[in-house]
């Protein structure tokens, strides 16, 4: 007979199931001791389980299972769980020895009206049990994000384990080390490198009722998810966590708690005709403010494109909005007990002023990594410093600050070789060296990674423009401008497709360009030397004359060869900016 809804209640929980190992061995050996040393384990089981607020949901034969509201319960009752019994088994000796494998995953679960449980949650949290070892402890991905800031143990990352009957890959962990025996109330959540805030995408509300728009608004959330992951500076809570919401109206700080996430990205997608509306809305999980909203009408006709266009939309939108969050979490709070992730945003908050704070921007990276040697953004931020100073002129040692960039970026890269800010670094590298084919090489690498990401846009497009490919040097920056529309560095977006049209010899409008870019750095030395070669180009003698007088008294050139060794190497544009400002009137 076909149970009604009625009796059935879906919901997220976090799932422990447990087993004892070689439990038929033990059995065989002295089956009286061994029942012995159930009933002992159990009435642990039981005990630390009811501790946290969970529920047995079943003690059948050498198995346990039970549910928790929270992820950090179950783990903490884990953690108990094994503490005690694999005390008591170590009293043994030891081929009588009992001990448990447990795996805990935070899923959905259907709930019968009798308190039973069952559904995929069930079976992942029973399949990680299997990848635990005797003694030990498997979480899954969902766990991981919730707990790690608040257990004083490492991870062993397993990656993407395929067990029976679950049809995705399961993204599992064990935890190590004899510090997992007790959980930490002294690391608070968000606080840590090792718990970088980390954003949940709920599935995006389907507002009509066709099977079409189900499966786009539930792949555009997938995309959504598979993009932001390409960041890995801001850790996303998995596809099956974040999709066990899908069909009910959760309140978001509930959902933030719930998975360990600082901000939540929730959307919906309506389609009328042949238009479709998007929404999409980036909310602070602790207090409920938006961060962002922005809505998205587009023609329906190209399911695929549309929905690429607007994962592109949507990533490179609330990444900006992120980051500002956290530099204003941070610097707010007073300086004491900096963590590694503290030194870092706080960096990353000097960057927009890099030029009048050169050394203490540098300090806070070099003192993020002091705390983690091994958090890549900190590493890459620090190699843009020697970027940013090479480009002002204001290394010391242009040879060394280049050096640095490769010695960070190859640290960098043996860490995270997917990371795209390493190949970012990487391009920029190559492209202070002069060497534009490995710039472009690791430019396009970079974009590949993660191509919703302006700063590889740029890097990539001023490698392809200094190598003579122009156009798509422009194609490539019209890309990054439509990506981020509002965008404080919108002023260097001009600069690089400034020089681009340059390149193609397309005068009056690389002007207009460098127009909006001089708006906002109107003492820019780099730019008013490609003021002066595009009024050479354009005719513009007196305007030309006054300008190269000013680029001139502040640069010092005498000789044609005095600006080849300041300029870019290997530049394609190096010929064509010198003729520039022979018509403007410099006499080499």
């Amino acid at each position: 007979e076909r149970m009604s809804d009625s009796a059935l209640s879906h919901r997220l929980a976090a799932i422990l199931a447990a087993d004892a190992a070689g439990y038929s061995r033990l059995m065989a050996i002295d089956d009286q001791a061994t029942v012995a040393a159930l009933d002992a384990a159990r009435a642990v089981f039981r005990a630390q389980i009811e501790a946290q607020h969970g529920r047995v949901i079943d003690m059948a034969g050498d198995s346990v299972l039970a549910v928790f509201g929270t992820a950090a319960g179950a783990v903490a009752a884990a953690l108990a769980i094994q503490s005690q019994v694999n005390t008591l088994a170590d009293a043994e000796p030891e081929d009588r020895r009992m001990r448990f494998r447990i795996g805990v995953h935070l899923g959905d679960v259907i709930e019968k009206a009798d308190g039973t449980v069952y559904g995929d949650g069930v079976n992942i949290a029973a399949r990680l049990q299997g990848l635990a070892d005797a003694g030990g402890i498997a979480i899954s991905e969902s766990i991981q994000v919730a707990v790690r800031s608040r257990i004083a143990a490492s991870f062993a990352d397993l990656g993407g384990q395929r067990v029976k009957n679950i049809a995705e890959p399961i993204h599992a962990y064990r935890i190590l080390g004899p510090a997992a025996a007790s959980p930490s109330a002294a690391k608070p959540p968000g606080n840590t490198i090792y718990d970088k805030p980390s954003v949940a995408v709920l599935p995006f509300t389907n507002m009509g009722h066709d099977a079409e728009q189900e499966y786009f608004s539930d792949g555009l959330s997938e995309d959504i998810i598979t993009a932001l992951a390409a960041w890995r500076s801001f850790p996303v809570i998995s596809r099956n966590s974040s999709f066990a919401y899908k069909g009910t109206s959760p309140d978001v700080r509930k959902v933030a708690q719930e998975l360990g996430a600082r901000y939540v990205l929730e959307g919906s997608v309506r389609k009328a005709g042949n238009r479709v509306r998007i929404t999409g809305q980036l909310i602070d999980g602790s207090n409920g403010n938006h961060l962002w909203a922005e809505r998205y009408d587009r023609d329906f006709n190209d399911l695929f494109t549309v929905q690429d266009e607007i994962t592109a939309r949507i990533v490179a939108a609330i990444e900006p909005e992120m980051s500002s969050a956290e530099m204003r979490q941070v610097v707010m709070r007073p300086p004491g007990s900096f963590t590694a992730w503290d030194f870092y945003v706080r960096g990353r908050s000097n960057m927009p002023s890099y030029g009048r704070q050169r050394a203490q921007t540098k300090q806070l990276f070099e003192q993020a990594l002091a705390e983690d040697p091994g958090f890549v953004d900190a590493i890459t931020a620090l190699a843009l410093c020697h970027s940013a100073d090479v480009y002002a002129s204001r290394s010391d040692d242009v040879e060394a600050s280049i050096a640095s960039m490769f010695t960070l970026a190859n640290r960098a890269l043996a860490i995270d070789a997917r990371h795209y800010r390493v190949h970012t670094v990487l391009c920029m590298a190559y492209f202070w060296r002069g060497e534009m084919n490995k710039a472009v090489a690791a430019g396009r690498s970079a974009v590949a990674l993660n191509p919703s990401s302006a700063e590889a846009c740029e890097a990539l497009s001023a490698a392809l423009c200094h190598l003579g490919i122009a156009q798509e040097a422009e194609e490539c920056m019209r890309i990054c401008m439509r990506l981020t529309p509002i965008d404080p560095r919108a002023h260097q977006h001009h600069f690089l497709l400034m020089q681009a049209l340059l390149g193609q010899r397309r005068f009056e409008e690389s002007f207009e360009h460098l127009g909006h870019a001089m708006n906002a750095r109107p003492h820019d030395i780099v730019m008013l030397g490609y003021r002066t070669v595009l009024l050479g180009y354009l005719g513009r003698a007196d305007e030309a004359q006054a300008s190269l007088q000013a680029y001139l008294g502040k640069r010092g050139f005498k000789t044609a060869d005095d600006y080849r060794k300041l300029y870019i190497r290997n530049s394609a544009l190096t010929e064509l900016n010198l003729e520039g400002l022979r018509k403007a009137g410099w006499q080499v």
